[in-house]
């Protein structure tokens, strides 16, 4: 699973959280069930974290120097 910029569409869960829009897929939100977006700091980087409390396989874990969101 991971962070993309998009626009909402009709087949997206939308929420607005401290004055962000977050948008998740209906289909797999009903597999994850509740997803966090955490901001983490390690090493000598840093980047979004993206866990679930259902875990998806798959690639991505989130968003990292090395993503372009």
């Amino acid at each position: 699973m991971a962070m993309v910029l998009d626009e909402p569409k009709e087949t997206d869960d939308v929420y607005k959280i401290n004055g962000f829009t977050m948008m998740i897929d209906k289909g797999l939100h009903e597999t994850t069930k509740n997803v966090a977006v955490d901001y983490v700091i390690y090493g000598m980087g840093s980047g979004f974290r993206v866990t679930s409390e259902i875990p998806v396989s798959g690639g991505g874990g989130g968003c990292s120097p090395s993503c372009s969101c």
